[in-house]
């Protein structure tokens, strides 16, 4: 049986040491494919979905090639979306936990550019970032790319889709020619291809697509006969199942309102996500679903690709996807990292044929099932576990996550495993709490003091 443990790879021993505490243990199969060409030097073009490990592995491939006592950028990645780069900085980071002083900086678009232009001036070894925001520093002058070993386009296929090209090409002018360039899609499109020969010398191609089957997500196809069917359909699935955590995938930013306000107004937590909001408030709905403050959200396809939502408990598609693709992005929010998970696909009376084309897309039959019988369900709303809090306190006032934590548990306050996740931002922080214990949290923080200052705290979620 071949080995496919990280130790097999010419890693450091500190890499190695911080997997394993990670809980990396056996590489998955893009990592298994991809980690060796990179290692060696290769220029790689990988076809891999979403959950599939992609990002660890172009991860170790960075941090292998970085000289740390340099403070040049030595690492790009270019990523589609704001939150796909928060992401990919956030495991980067875990990632190189075990080397010394390892910078990773953020450059995307909507937010001020003066933190960045700041952050810039004392060097990075990584920075991660969108296509638009990352040429805007390159004309300023602020981002100096002539010490840059290695690039890589994330989603290769999504930032086309968007536009992005010309910004690609410009900041590809501004790379050695010498360096190493990973592309990492989806799908292997023509746009993807031209793109892919126009940068990269003899680049090793490989493909890990199997990764979402029967064994992690089960799917499920149902018929509705109109859109007031499919509304109640979707009710009765939620009610059926009462997933802690669901996404509801829609086609159109108008229909992610309607369905959004329609599941709140049946006693539903819902909220929805799509490119009509400002950041700020994409920020906060990512923030309230993520704390599990909110049990749903409803979304269009930006959500599908990018977002790294641990363990998600079901997908819900209100329709069939436009774009068939969309589909396996959908439900790979699910079933990610060997967990199991479910899909619900709603299809139409007039949907029969595209149900048909996903399946000569997935390689197999789907069959549609019936709907499960509303007797005897429990109605009651599903209330989200949790609740959160928002300090007005962030980095910027040395707050850090031991902090809130202290303070939330210190000297009549609640206990440790009533509090669920923080997260520390620039000038704020987010803290989720158990729902029965929200009120004297919030005490607690008005109450005591951080840093030996008193902050505001508030709850922002129902």
């Amino acid at each position: 049986m071949p080995d496919f443990t990280f130790a097999t790879l010419p890693l450091a021993p500190e890499l190695l040491t911080n997997l394993d505490s990670l809980g990396y243990h056996a590489m998955t199969p893009i990592q298994a494919e991809s980690l060796p060409p990179m290692l060696a030097g290769r220029d790689l073009i990988a076809r891999a979905m979403t959950g599939s490990g992609k990002t660890a592995a172009f991860g170790l491939g960075l941090l292998s090639r970085l000289t740390p006592s340099s403070a040049r950028v030595q690492g790009l990645v270019l990523c589609p979306t704001r939150e796909l780069a928060d992401q990919v900085a956030g495991e980067l980071r875990r990632l190189a936990r075990a080397l010394p002083n390892i910078k990773v900086l953020v450059l995307c678009g909507g937010v001020p550019i003066g933190p960045q232009l700041a952050s810039l001036e004392h060097g990075a070894h990584l920075v991660v970032g969108t296509p638009g925001r990352v040429q805007d520093h390159l004309r300023k002058g602020s981002l100096v790319l002539a010490g840059l070993t290695t690039l890589v386009l994330d989603e290769a296929d999504r930032m086309l889709d968007m536009g992005f090209q010309p910004a690609i090409e410009a900041i590809i002018e501004e790379t050695p020619a010498g360096r190493q360039t990973w592309l990492f899609s989806a799908t292997y499109r023509e746009g993807v291809r031209a793109v892919a020969d126009a940068l990269m010398r003899d680049p090793v191609t490989v493909e890990a697509t199997e990764v979402h089957d029967e064994t992690t997500i089960q799917q499920h196809f149902h018929r509705v006969t109109d859109d007031a069917a499919r509304f109640e359909a979707l009710c009765l699935l939620l009610r059926y199942h009462r997933p802690p955590s669901s996404v509801v995938f829609c086609n159109t930013r108008r229909e992610t309102l309607e369905i959004a306000d329609a599941l709140d107004a049946a006693g539903f937590s819902a909220l929805a996500l799509n490119g009509d909001l400002e950041q700020r408030d994409r920020d906060r709905i990512l923030e309230l679903f993520t704390n599990r403050s909110v049990s749903i959200m409803v979304a269009t396809d930006v959500a599908a690709r990018g977002l790294d939502i641990d363990a998600l408990d079901v997908v819900f598609n209100y329709r069939i996807a436009r774009e068939l693709e969309a589909h396996v992005h959908r439900i790979g929010r699910t079933g990610r990292a060997g967990r199991s998970g479910q899909a619900f696909t709603l299809v139409g009376e007039s949907e029969g044929y595209r149900l048909e084309a996903l399946g000569e897309l997935l390689g197999e039959t789907l069959e549609v099932e019936p709907l499960p019988s509303g007797r005897g369900l429990d109605t009651r709303p599903l209330r989200p576990a949790m609740v959160t809090l928002q300090l007005d306190g962030g980095r910027k006032q040395k707050v850090r996550t031991g902090d809130i934590l202290g303070a939330l548990t210190g000297d009549g306050g609640i206990a440790g495993d009533q509090v669920g996740r923080i997260k520390v931002l620039e000038r704020s922080a987010y803290v989720a709490v158990q729902r029965d214990v929200a009120a004297a949290a919030l005490d607690q923080l008005g109450a005591g003091k951080l840093k030996g200052r008193s902050f505001r705290a508030r709850r922002v979620s129902r």
